[in-house]
């Protein structure tokens, strides 16, 4: 479900290996960096690309929203299709 007063921002992220992948898909996750107004714990949903086809460690700038789940918690969410930077 979508947060109705949140707004895109531009984020910088990072591709990372997490200890623990339990209710997630893939070795590879995406979270945000520190200093950005967001958790470095939250979850990014976006494209697979990014942790498919660069290395782990690689940052990337994306769009992205503050959203939620029903049942579930926060997430930061990008389009898979919406264009981002690679910054490594």
């Amino acid at each position: 479900m979508a947060k109705k007063d949140e707004h895109y921002s531009s984020v910088v992220v990072e591709s990372y290996l997490p200890t623990n992948t339990s209710g997630r898909h893939g070795p590879v996750h995406i979270r945000p960096l520190p200093g950005q107004g967001f958790d470095t714990g939250l979850h990014v949903e976006c494209s697979k690309s990014l942790s498919y086809d660069y290395p782990v460690g690689t940052r990337f700038r994306l769009k992205v929203k503050l959203t939620d789940r029903e049942g579930g918690g926060e997430f930061l969410y990008s389009h898979f299709r919406w264009p981002f930077e690679v910054l490594d």
